[in-house]
């Protein structure tokens, strides 16, 4: 099983009612110029996710410096009773765990696909929180319209059924190998050692010995609120931090969207930035940070300082 170059500290912290799970890595006596570099994840993913991008990074670099991942609420050890999740709690999530980690400072943020998306939103909402902003593959969303909004309600409604008769419940399996096979399933370029090491932070047993994956059922319903980009183009007008739109040689939206929003229109749309770059690392999928950690980590270091 891979063993991490760099062990994070594991703590709860009292945010909104919930106890969310942070993982911390803190190397030497903090220098205060360095301003804290927080990591956000995906859609059922952890904050853990990025450890072999940590990892990764130099001395240089990590010296004086903290590093923050969390788990979004309902994902890995942040628990949360609820049949659904709206997009603006994550946000609030954000804004509250900075005031009680990094209180008063500029942060540099990472965001991972659905974190990038918060982390882009975010960015336009408190432009003064961010110091930089690196954007892994969040793309957002197609363009909705209003006409769909009768059968999005209906559709959130079906799967609220859905969910609570069990039909949306989320597979067992039956130990840590089975976790990691899924994942390798998932991304053919995950190496055993590290998909193992994934699986017991992605998963962990229940009381009959199966293991669980760490994200709720919940998750999957679709939003009863349509995407409005005409919104969220004012929010990333605003954004005054310098971003790096980083993109993976999978081509992962051609899968998604099969044509109905395109990587075309993401670069249209990145237009709104004041301040942007685009990078590109090739041979990787969507789960960059996995697949190629050490290229990451270069593009990282390099934007940040």
């Amino acid at each position: 099983m891979y063993k991490e170059k760099h062990a994070a500290s594991s703590t709860f912290v009292p945010i909104r009612g919930l106890q969310y799970h942070v993982l911390q890595w803190t190397f030497g006596p903090l220098q205060p110029e360095l301003a804290p570099l927080v990591m956000v994840h995906g859609w059922m993913d952890v904050g853990a996710s990025y450890q072999f991008m940590v990892d990764a990074l130099s001395e240089d670099f990590l010296r004086g410096r903290r590093l923050i991942a969390p788990d979004w609420r309902g994902f890995g050890l942040t628990e949360v009773q609820t049949d659904s999740f709206w997009f603006p709690d994550y946000l609030a999530d954000l804004d509250f765990m900075l005031d009680a980690l990094a209180p008063g400072q500029a942060i540099d943020l990472v965001g991972h696909s659905m974190g990038g998306n918060v982390s882009m939103c975010y960015a336009g909402v408190r432009p003064e929180r961010i110091r930089k902003l690196v954007n892994l593959e969040g793309f957002g969303l197609a363009t909705s319209h209003p006409a769909q909004a009768p059968g999005r309600y209906a559709q959130w409604m079906d799967e609220l059924k859905a969910l609570h008769s069990g039909q949306m419940a989320l597979r067992p399996y039956a130990d840590a190998d089975a976790v990691a096979r899924r994942l390798m399933k998932t991304n053919p370029r995950l190496p055993g050692d590290k998909a193992l090491w994934l699986a017991h932070h992605w998963a962990k047993p229940d009381a009959q010995g199966q293991w669980q994956i760490l994200g709720q059922a919940a998750h999957k319903l679709k939003n009863a609120y349509i995407y409005r980009w005409e919104e969220m183009q004012h929010i990333w007008q605003r954004i005054s931090a310098q971003v790096l739109a980083v993109e993976a040689g999978g081509q992962s939206m051609a899968g998604w969207w099969k044509g109905a929003y395109t990587l075309e229109e993401y670069h249209q749309r990145l237009k709104n930035i004041a301040q942007v770059r685009q990078a590109h690392i090739a041979d990787a999928g969507h789960m960059l940070h996995h697949d190629q950690p050490q290229a990451l980590a270069a593009l990282i270091e390099e934007f940040l300082t």
